[in-house]
């Protein structure tokens, strides 16, 4: 065989197949299961996967407020925020994020995973997340995805 004509396939915008993945939250814990998501929305789960190209999968994750957090975090992880004006510093722990909004608890803890740059921005608008076991994508045909499989 002759190894010289291999040739590395580079994917582009026009070439990439994406697929919609449905991932559910219910047990799973919050650092484990973003990683497992940034992964696939990154692509990196494929052969495929070129670093400069959106090459992932549009990912819907359901049941955000039965995520679990290990050890005291839900108590003692502080999300902090500044508003922009002197002194205006906000902090807000995990336990009160998770009452009124779960879904950013999934959202932050992806978004810090993926690139901070034009293409982590673009990547992070294939995130879906619900809080309960409904969503409106039932249209696209998402497959389950077991993230035990993934790695």
């Amino acid at each position: 065989m002759n190894t010289l004509s291999y040739k590395t396939v580079s994917a582009n915008k026009a070439t990439v197949e994406k697929e919609w993945v449905l991932v559910d939250a219910e047990g799973q814990t919050l650092g484990r299961l973003a990683a497992v998501v940034a992964l696939m929305l990154r692509g990196k789960h494929k052969t495929s996967f070129t670093p400069h190209v959106d090459c992932g999968d549009n990912v819907i994750v359901i049941n955000a407020e039965k995520v679990s957090l290990s050890g005291s975090k839900m108590s003692d992880k502080e999300y902090i925020r500044h508003t922009g004006y002197p002194g205006g510093q906000r902090i807000v722990k995990a336990n009160e994020l998770m009452k009124k909004h779960p879904i950013r608890l999934i959202e932050y803890a992806v978004k810090g995973m993926l690139p901070k740059n034009r293409l982590g921005a673009a990547i992070y608008k294939n995130l879906y997340v619900y809080a309960g076991a409904e969503h409106p994508h039932q249209a696209q045909q998402p497959k389950n995805v077991d993230l035990k499989t993934i790695k």
